[in-house]
């Protein structure tokens, strides 16, 4: 099982004919994902690649072939009606890839997704993978910009605020065997639609889900709250959080866009979780602690 989407999701992408758009839609269709429409305004009637219809509309799309989530690659200025698009088409997913999108349209976007039941994840986030079992994981759903062929099938979660460091622990901990059931990159953005609290609870409801990696982003502190009440206040999976880093020095200027100007600062929450003080193995400390952890928690280790 996984969480979120599954080898035969159906998947429709939104600024399919743009150059980013098209490359990435090329990709996922070589990893076995089921892209089964695109959607341009005014270009419908084409065919991507010979075999994906193109649509003027989300609504048509769906409509015509049952999809029923979203990659979004489009321009910023445009971003935010594609996501109510979706939404308004009654999509499950939308994954929303674009980065740069203006804080007071997203912050429009989530006022009017309220009550609604589709799920938002990104903007400015690598997306989402399901590893399948063949060659380089390829067979699964791969929705948005993470590479395909360094995950592996198997039962660890993976969430993310920053995309780099996603590929980072998924790649490490494919070469040490370990395998993911899927990996989300919830997005660097102050405004965002899911958060790590969101994806671990559906982590922690999925059976073959049965250790978590979290990883944190410097800027804010979004992830600290979550590490707090959900890894020392009764998570059922064995976890790990990771924050990179826990801190920074207040002169420095953080290019990215989530990231901010920050104080030297150690918060109770992030005294309280492992901070990674050398990403380079940073798999491998999540697995030697994982497996303490899965003994603790009398977890198969088959999967280790």
């Amino acid at each position: 099982m996984s969480i979120l989407v599954k080898p035969d999701t159906k998947v429709l992408v939104q600024g399919i004919t743009g150059s980013f758009g098209a490359r990435h839609t090329q990709l996922s269709l070589a990893y076995g994902t089921q892209v089964v429409a695109g959607v341009t305004p005014g270009k419908g009637g084409q065919v991507f690649e010979s075999k994906v219809p193109i649509f003027d509309t989300v609504a048509e799309a769906t409509k015509a072939t049952g999809a029923t989530a979203s990659a979004i690659f489009v321009p910023p200025a445009f971003a935010a009606d594609a996501i109510l698009e979706g939404v308004d088409a009654g999509l499950d997913l939308v994954v929303c890839i674009t980065e740069g999108i203006p804080v007071n349209d997203m912050v429009k976007v989530k006022r009017a997704m309220e009550g609604k039941a589709t799920r938002l994840i990104g903007p400015n986030c690598p997306g989402i993978v399901t590893p399948g079992p063949g060659k380089d994981s390829q067979g699964g759903c791969r929705i948005g910009i993470a590479p395909g062929y360094i995950h592996k099938q198997g039962h660890v979660g993976v969430v993310s605020r920053s995309g780099t460091l996603t590929y980072e622990a998924v790649w490490q901990l494919t070469c040490r065997g370990v395998g993911q059931s899927t990996c989300v990159g919830i997005g660097g953005d102050p405004v965002n639609g899911t958060s790590h609290l969101d994806v671990l609870k559906l982590f922690e409801a999925d059976p073959d889900t049965h250790g978590i990696i979290m990883i944190g982003e410097i800027g804010g502190s979004q992830q600290l709250p979550e590490a707090g009440r959900r890894f020392h206040r009764g998570c059922h999976r064995p976890a790990r959080p990771a924050h990179g880093p826990c801190r920074s020095h207040r002169e420095w200027r953080q290019r990215h866009r989530g990231s901010q100007d920050s104080r030297l600062q150690r918060s109770r929450d992030c005294r309280r979780t492992h901070a990674f003080r050398n990403g380079g193995d940073l798999a491998g400390y999540d697995v030697r602690a994982l497996k303490r952890l899965c003994w603790s928690f009398g977890v198969a280790l088959r999967w280790l």
